[in-house]
């Protein structure tokens, strides 16, 4: 049955855990390790939750990201964090934009909040490492004018990110695989951040619960893609 709305029964038992653990451990770690960036933690929550919906091909979740971006991009820019400040204001928050327009003008059977699975071919996946790696090495430069902290892994994770929006504008099931690589690399940062800040726990443990959901985001995108194959 087509809907264009989330109900109840939109989610299963094992995606409202997964959100449910999500958010329980963001306010945890904001409650126990922070407590002051209010911003932050609004960010994180919408950062689970915009995830939920994209693990679903939901357009929903686009639209978190792109509020997402915003918000940290205003978070990285208090603290000077200008590097971050334009990876997510100049690349995460535009590739969002780009792939709700996608996802809208490409609903599966007219079911607006499931996006069609796309298939790739393979020299796009060519044309994919030309374009990751001259953003990385653009975003490598600009990473090192602002004197980032961690150069290489924080440049690993911009190009882990664009792999990653660029998979999620295309609509493949691969995006999700992408994501878990740069939500590692986000993890190594900020275990290493924790170290000099213990603040940082409840950033490191928003990037855990992240992990999460796109493991499941990957398992449930291989699912739909193998329904919508199956039924034409």
């Amino acid at each position: 049955m087509k809907t264009d709305k989330v109900s109840k029964q939109y989610f299963s038992r094992t995606e409202l855990i997964i959100w449910g653990l999500s958010v329980t451990m963001v306010a945890l770690g904001f409650l126990i390790f922070d407590r002051s960036n209010y911003l932050a933690f609004l960010a994180s929550l919408i950062g689970v939750s915009a995830l939920i919906f994209i693990s679903k091909g939901n357009p929903i979740g686009q639209v978190l990201t792109i509020a997402f971006s915003i918000l940290y991009g205003i978070i990285s820019y208090s603290y000077a964090y200008y590097g971050e400040m334009i990876t997510y204001l100049g690349m995460t928050g535009p590739m969002a934009v780009l792939a709700l327009i996608s996802w809208l003008r490409n609903p599966y059977k007219g079911n607006k909040s499931e996006v069609e699975v796309n298939s790739l071919k393979s020299k796009e996946y060519y044309f994919l490492a030309i374009l990751a790696t001259a953003v990385t090495v653009g975003f490598y430069f600009i990473l090192k004018f602002f004197n980032t902290q961690n150069l290489i892994p924080s440049t690993v994770s911009v190009a882990t990110s664009f792999v990653a929006t660029y998979l999620t504008f295309r609509r493949s099931p691969y995006y999700a695989i992408a994501y878990a690589l740069n939500d590692v690399v986000l993890i190594v940062l900020g275990t290493l951040a924790c170290i000099e800040d213990t603040s940082y726990i409840s950033v490191n443990i928003c990037f855990m619960m992240f992990l999460l959901n796109d493991v499941y985001g990957f398992i449930n995108w291989s699912r739909m893609k193998k329904r919508q194959q199956a039924l034409g």
